[in-house]
């Protein structure tokens, strides 16, 4: 009701109410709408797309696979190989559909449910927290074969130090950093192939008797030397090499051109996995026997010793060195992304989702380098450690199987949801729906031969612990006011026009 001032005869409406909590945040979110930048070009996208595709497990994981699987290892890796390509066509058809989805957290988010984009998000970034983990101990441990003497924590530290000060300044220095660590890894594999080659029409012949021919992937117990068992052993280890295939899902919203760009990468894996994983292991067996390649050796190592180059060690240490790198930057890179995603969807605290004026998530990349330093606590855990750091990599393996999982859900409910966009798409996943259950259908394989050995059984048995903390956060995150009144300004900016079309490859 009106009142009077002092006694006058004049109305004073009363003041208006505060603004509630719900409004606050989402006049906030919306005054802030920070963006980031679309800086990474078609060779940064392409090489970031083959730097995601070899990984460590290649260089130094090849040999235990090639010991318990023989020549069927080649069929393993094309298996692994073609079945995530079709999960990354899934994610490609979904980033098109709505050029707003700065990743595959933000359509789980709006297909399925804030709850899918908080339990995606999260993991992911756990996925490539205990990954980059293992890369940074790599790396102290790699450094060392030429400073004996280093102190572990000094070349730990420098590299988290070195990558975040490569990712600080703008994307653009991200996408190059990653440009030239896998051009390494290119330029070693080609080598390797190409000097393969040469040994086997040479007739090369090892100081052991052993002659170089292509007959040796089939003259020592076949293809399969090792029974089915053996076959299926080489998943358990294979599966891990192919973490971060999924990483140019994360570069959507800094890529020019995404309707071009990333279409040319995800068509592109199939060939990427024949020629650097199928290539080199075909060459590495015909050159050596697979019944002499030790496994916690790397073949690589082994095979260029044998043509003669005493370099060798001295050249895939530094490769490996290289693509142990590389991983942890695409690590930095994706984990500070997926807490600025969070972030904007109120899934995170608001402060990580502030950028700087190169447009780059500076909070977000402090956030995640302060867990990256448990690696340096690794380093002096004591020689027991790499027993639980198998079941940790295991347990992060899984964990990315399970983002994998989360975007052929939301696949499925984007086919039902939004009927018109996919008749729309010209960038559609081959096979559809049923592709997509043949792939669960091979998720559901790979579970069961992680029971047949303890020590991914183990990793098995724990994992679930993960999303135990993660349904316990939830249960809190999701009442807060403020996470709603974010996640409907998220719903609300991804209606808005894109910044081009969605169906034009």
């Amino acid at each position: 009701m009106p009142q009077l001032s002092n006694g006058a005869d004049t109305l004073i409406a009363p003041p208006p109410a505060p603004p509630t909590p719900e409004a606050r945040a989402a006049e906030a979110t919306s005054a802030e709408s920070p963006h980031l930048a679309r800086s990474l070009s078609n060779r940064h996208i392409q090489l970031i797309a083959i730097g995601g595709a070899i990984g460590t497990g290649l260089f130094m994981g090849s040999g235990k696979t090639i010991s318990l699987a023989g020549p069927s290892v080649i069929f393993v890796y094309m298996i692994i190989g073609f079945m995530l390509f079709f999960v990354m066509r899934a994610m490609g058809e979904l980033l098109l559909s709505n050029l707003n989805y700065k990743s595959f957290t933000d359509f789980a988010a709006d297909l399925l449910g804030p709850w899918a984009g908080f339990f995606t998000g999260w993991t992911y970034w756990f996925c490539w927290i205990v990954t980059g983990i293992a890369d940074i101990v790599a790396i102290a441990g790699y450094v060392r074969y030429w400073w004996a003497d280093l102190p572990l924590w000094i070349p730990a530290v420098s590299a988290i130090v070195l990558l975040l000060s490569l990712n600080l300044p703008t994307v653009k220095a991200f996408g190059e950093t990653e440009f030239w660590f896998a051009l390494v890894k290119i330029v070693a594999i080609v080598t390797l192939i190409v000097v393969g080659i040469v040994m086997v029409f040479n007739s090369f012949t090892a100081p052991n008797g052993a002659e170089a021919s292509f007959t040796n992937l089939w003259n020592d117990g076949g293809m399969f030397p090792t029974g089915v068992m053996g076959f299926v052993a080489g998943f358990q280890i294979a599966v891990f090499a192919f973490v971060g295939l999924e990483l140019v899902g994360t570069t959507a919203a800094e890529t020019k051109s995404p309707e071009r760009t990333l279409p040319k990468a995800i068509n592109s894996i199939p060939i990427r996995i024949m020629l650097f994983y199928v290539g080199a292991l075909v060459v590495i067996m015909a050159v050596t026997p697979w019944r002499e390649i030790v496994a916690d050796k790397s073949p690589f190592v082994g095979m260029f010793s044998l043509a003669g180059l005493g370099i060798a060690a001295s050249l895939i240490n530094f490769v490996v060195l290289t693509s142990a790198a590389s991983s942890a930057n695409s690590g930095m890179y994706s984990t500070s992304r997926m807490i600025y995603g969070l972030a904007l969807e109120g899934d995170a605290p608001s402060r990580l989702r502030r950028l700087t004026k190169r447009k780059v998530p500076a909070s977000a990349l402090f956030f995640s380098c302060v867990f990256l330093l448990g690696g340096v606590a690794l380093l002096y855990a004591g020689t027991s450690i790499m027993e639980a750091f198998t079941v940790v990599t295991t347990i992060s393996a899984l964990l990315f199987m399970f983002v994998w999982s989360m975007i052929l859900i939301s696949y499925l409910a984007y086919r039902r949801k939004h009927p018109e966009r996919h008749a729309r798409s010209a960038f559609k996943l081959p096979g559809g729906v049923v592709m997509v259950w043949v792939v669960f259908g091979f998720f559901g394989f790979l579970l069961w031969a992680l029971t047949q050995q303890a020590d991914t059984l183990r990793a098995l048995l724990v994992t679930p612990v993960w999303f135990v903390v993660l349904g316990v956060a939830w249960a809190i995150v999701r009442r807060r006011p403020h996470h709603v009144a974010r996640y409907e300004a998220f719903r609300r900016a991804l209606q808005e026009p894109s910044e081009t079309s969605s169906t034009v490859v």
